[in-house]
């Protein structure tokens, strides 16, 4: 008879990592690492970490910083990975922001390259005959496609910020498409899930499903030479590989095919804009994050400010006290964002004025602590339009100090499911995130106004919300999320639960969350929350359903002395936190 004796290897990885030489400080007050008492553990890393939704692609960012590459080389080369091994959400045909920490000058900078209209784009592109927003429009045709910035973006913060070539950065990406990989259960399910909207687009279908129409199993090899060839130029010409020569006639030919508006001159046109962050402070923290055209940071220090004023930790983590105290402050942060936020560069946000903690106090004297109140009493009155959840978000941080938060998208899963033929890359639906007509909300329930009306050249509103906290000058927290609309408030729950609840990141991110957006006037609230406190909660007048999805799915990276932690989120399978020495001994999968 074998005797199998039991083993608990949370512990034996702890002696395993002693024994190999790793040395735990004793952890800070404010962000603890091991916990005998923690149910969650994040992973451990010396000389940086990289976590994203992905592994093949968190490894590849790691093996760039093995090669001597910072942060940017490293979240670059995880970019472009994640557009071949991620092609629901990375992508190389979308947008995003990225929040560089560049420690050796103590500078933090915002890189917006969020898609751009068209310039054939008008106010009234996704009207019908009779003057209703048409979904259909906005969604699923090539008029919804913005002008792409993912390439440009990621070059130039590679060719500004990074220390390696960028063909040594995007090598690996190359190599992946190239040769393929193993396609594993997320992506298949991703691929099923998908399957008939790729089907319709000849070209998708062929990239992403086998001849005979059916999605790509699990276990199947997923070769994208066409992509691969893409990526070559990328990495041959940098972005002039993308916006002009081949791939751009492919970019252009595929339009003209579908009905889109993209032309040469809008490639051309296109421009990466870096912006200055926007800074909060909560508590002993600061606070870096995106300022607009995504609302994601002044929303979220918005919110900050509110909260600062009542004691969080007191009324206990997930209380009906607290949770119904960031439902207010939710439902005030959604509703300024439907009337303020847009795009700087042709509208005026009065960001100062909405992180203004007078502005907060005023926010926080009108909200009863005894009572919830009802949408239709918040100011401004308009409806809040809709996100995609199907983004996705990586963070990256190296040995000396630079950090790195990114969030990109194709806006939903697989964006408008059209795909470039003969390029391998698949087209964004971000124009969706427009106010197609003010007051309508969008595919996910938010609503927009005039500040967000269709304009051309112009970039719509977004959620995304990287971002850096800081102590005493110095970074430590990167996290972000995708989640369309629920993107601000999975971040905000995280650096509560850090910062107010003094949660490790694993923790942090296992914690159930819920959601508010001003309209609908319902509470998201994930399983886990207890059912005494939904009940306290409807009690006091919010009306709380099951979230439909989960809420986020943050990629997080905290710092504690010398010790980086890294956590992925497990609200969906497949990322990884990956340290750059490539051990990943106490990664934890519950």
């Amino acid at each position: 008879m074998i005797v199998r004796q039991r083993v608990d290897w949370k512990y034996t990885a702890i002696l395993l990592l002693l024994l190999l030489g790793f040395v735990f400080p004793a952890a800070a007050e404010d962000v603890p690492f091991i916990q005998f008492g923690d149910r969650f553990h994040p992973v451990p890393g010396h000389g940086g970490m990289v976590v994203s939704q992905e592994a093949l692609a968190s490894r590849v960012g790691a093996e760039i910083l093995r090669q001597g590459g910072n942060a940017v080389d490293a979240a670059v080369a995880t970019g472009f990975a994640l557009a071949v091994t991620l092609p629901q959400a990375g992508n190389i045909g979308g947008g995003g922001f990225m929040l560089v920490h560049l420690a050796e000058r103590n500078e933090t900078i915002a890189i917006d390259y969020r898609e751009m209209a068209p310039a054939k784009a008008h106010r009234n592109l996704f009207l019908d005959e009779s003057g209703n927003a048409d979904a259909e429009k906005s969604r699923y045709s090539a008029l919804a496609t913005g002008v792409p910035g993912t390439v440009a973006g990621l070059v130039h913060a590679q060719e500004k910020y990074g220390k390696l070539p960028l063909r040594t950065v995007i090598a690996p990406a190359i190599k992946l498409a190239e040769n393929g990989f193993e396609i594993s259960y997320p992506l298949s399910f991703s691929f099923r899930y998908a399957r008939d909207r790729l089907a319709a687009n000849p070209a998708a279908s062929g990239y992403f499903l086998n001849a005979d129409g059916t999605a790509k199993a699990v276990g199947e090899r997923l070769v994208q030479r066409d992509l691969a060839a893409t990526l070559k130029r990328i990495a041959n010409q940098g972005a002039d590989g993308f916006y002009s020569g081949k791939t751009a006639d492919l970019i252009v030919i595929q339009m003209s095919k579908s009905g889109g508006l993209i032309d040469h001159d809008d490639l051309a046109g296109y421009r990466v804009v870096e912006r200055t962050p926007v800074w909060g402070r909560y508590r002993n923290y600061q606070v870096a994050s995106m300022p607009p055209p995504s609302s994601g940071g002044v929303h979220l220090v918005e919110m900050l400010n509110i909260l600062e004023g009542w004691d969080l930790e007191s009324m206990g983590h997930n209380s009906a006290d607290y949770l119904h105290r960031l439902i207010e402050a939710m439902r005030r942060a959604y509703a300024d964002r439907s009337k303020y936020l847009g795009d700087p560069d042709f509208e005026t946000v009065p960001v100062q004025a909405l992180i203004d903690k007078d502005y907060a106090a005023r926010l926080r004297e009108g909200i009863a602590t005894d009572r919830a109140t009802p949408s239709s009493e918040v100011a401004p009155g308009l409806p809040v339009p809709e996100e995609s959840p199907q983004t996705t978000h990586y963070s990256v941080w190296d040995a000396d100090g630079n950090v790195v938060s990114n969030t990109y998208t194709l806006n939903f899963s697989y964006g408008n499911g059209i795909a470039v033929a003969g390029a391998g890359f698949l087209l964004n639906n971000e124009m969706d995130d427009f106010s197609a007509k003010p007051g309508v909300p969008n595919a996910f329930g938010l609503l927009g106004g005039e500040a967000n009306a269709i304009e051309p050249r112009k970039r719509p509103l977004s959620s995304m919300t990287p971002t850096i906290l800081f102590k005493d000058g110095d970074p430590v927290l990167a996290t972000g999320s995708p989640g369309g609309s629920r993107i601000i408030t999975a971040v905000l729950q995280l650096i509560l639960n850090v910062v107010d609840f003094q949660m490790n990141i694993a923790e942090a991110t296992a914690a159930p969350r819920i959601h508010h957006q001003w309209y609908p006037d319902t509470v998201d609230a994930e399983p886990g929350i207890s059912p005494d406190t939904v009940a306290r909660l409807k009690a006091l007048g919010h009306e709380v359903k099951t979230a439909p999805w989960a809420i986020g799915r943050t990629q997080s990276i905290s710092r504690d002395q010398s010790v980086f932690q890294g956590m992925t989120d497990y609200r969906w399978p497949g990322g990884e936190a990956v340290p750059a020495e490539g051990v990943n001994i106490l990664q934890n999968n519950p």
